[in-house]
């Protein structure tokens, strides 16, 4: 295993796609930037959002340029709406470009090694998960509000209960997203937080204007992956932050949401 302190590594295909890896997670994975996909504009050029005014030719083009990358083929979305809940999928389970997936949740588990997970973010937290004994993987999709849901820690129990996991086997990848360097929010943010996470304005700082604060995200949900028994060695965290890196990564914020979509994406499968 690497070293969980290293840096996440950068890898660019043969296509040109461009995307990251995590040191401690040796199964098939990538978070996709922004980088080496064929559609232009305000899309350009990586885009891998469905419905948002990109052509499908360019979307189906980024599609089978990260999958060739990463030696994917069957792909299973979510329809993600800012909640907790985490669905357990296999290969039947995949979904067809431009249709309509019919379940909603943020979180996805699996065992089936022909089953790649993709969550979606542009700001949001991405949080890649990979148990080393059951060889089971999760991708979860942390918003503010899933964080404050503690989707991470829904994520573990979820893993526990349907592979018998234990959260010491289990390990995680934080992505790339907003830091807290541009995570302003308004009181509810934090409140909201101090609920889950009896000590999280541990990760709460003043903000830039008197009655704002700055959210630290990622660090939140590390807490959180701690709490739900991941050891503290067993997690990596991205150090990139989607807003200050707006021309590698999509930032909903910087773009006031006129953006493509990078995705997070894990498979049991690649071992050695």
């Amino acid at each position: 295993m690497k070293d969980n302190n290293a840096p996440f590594t950068a890898v660019i295909s043969e296509s040109g796609a461009q995307y990251m890896t995590s040191p401690n997670i040796p199964v098939t994975h990538g978070f996709t930037t922004r980088l080496g996909g064929v559609s232009g504009g305000i899309y350009s050029s990586l885009n891998l959002r469905e419905h948002c005014g990109d052509s499908r030719e360019n979307i189906a083009e980024n599609y089978r340029r990260i999958a060739s990358a990463l030696g994917v083929s069957t792909l299973c979305f979510t329809r993600q709406v800012h909640k907790n809940t985490v669905r357990t999928v296999t290969a039947k389970d995949a979904h067809t470009l431009f249709e309509p997936v019919p379940y909603e949740a943020d979180g996805l588990i699996t065992e089936d090694p022909n089953c790649a997970l993709v969550i979606f973010t542009a700001d949001c937290i991405p949080i890649l998960l990979w148990d080393r004994e059951k060889n089971a993987v999760g991708a979860l999709h942390a918003g503010w509000r899933g964080t404050a849901a503690d989707i991470a820690g829904v994520g573990i129990s979820r893993m526990i209960e349907e592979f018998g996991s234990e959260p010491k086997n289990i390990f995680a990848a934080i992505g790339p997203g907003i830091g807290q360097c541009c995570f302003e929010t308004g009181c509810d943010v934090p409140e909201a937080m101090a609920k889950t996470l009896p000590n999280a304005m541990d990760f709460v700082k003043p903000g830039k204007v008197s009655g704002k604060f700055m959210v630290d995200l990622k660090g939140i949900n590390r807490a959180l992956l701690i709490r739900a028994g991941v050891p503290a060695e067993n997690i990596s965290v991205s150090d990139e932050c989607t807003m200050c890196l707006h021309d590698k990564y999509w930032s909903h914020r910087f773009t006031g949401g006129e953006r493509g979509s990078q995705a997070s994406i894990i498979a049991a499968k690649g071992l050695a």
